[in-house]
């Protein structure tokens, strides 16, 4: 029987370029010019680290990973923005984890829209993804443009479509 896996997954090493391609950007730009701003991303943790100074050096530098991150063609709702901390001195320190695989919440999210919109495809939870089959291919086509119409706060990929 023909199936597919839904994921979410961000590819390390396009994350990596973009974010040292924003790390690039934000050295270059004027208003970053006596900064002792930096950012880091930890690729065991899934975590990106951000210290500056200010707010507004905050925010610039959350909108460079943003839009690096578009322009890789990775999607930003993969990021989860914490709140920021006071680190040592007039510092603020802010962390981005890296959403990685479907959660059990968003998982069930999109089991639930499949079976509500009465396609006849069996979806199932496999760990942190969600496994969709069918008897026609057209049903699982159905099925992946449904799951891109909605909006799960998650990035998804179709990926190991059989046949």
């Amino acid at each position: 029987m023909p199936s597919f896996d839904i994921v979410s997954k961000v590819d390390a090493q396009t994350l990596d370029n973009a974010i040292n391609n924003a790390k690039k950007e934000i050295l270059n730009r004027y208003d970053f010019n006596s900064s002792k701003s930096t950012v880091e991303l930890d690729k065991k943790t899934n975590m990106i680290t951000i210290v500056t100074e200010d707010d507004m050096r905050l925010k610039a530098i959350e909108d460079s990973i943003i839009s690096r991150m578009m322009k890789q063609g990775l999607d930003s709702k993969s990021l989860d923005f914490r709140k920021e901390q006071q680190a040592s001195g007039n510092m603020i320190r802010k962390e981005i984890s890296i959403k990685e695989g479907l959660d059990k919440e968003a998982a069930k999210k999109v089991v639930a829209k499949i079976k509500a919109s009465n396609l006849k495809v069996q979806a199932s939870i496999m760990d942190d993804q969600v496994r969709v089959t069918a008897k026609k291919i057209d049903d699982l086509q159905a099925v992946m443009s449904l799951c891109r119409g909605e909006n799960f706060e998650q990035p998804l990929q179709f990926i190991n479509m059989r046949n």
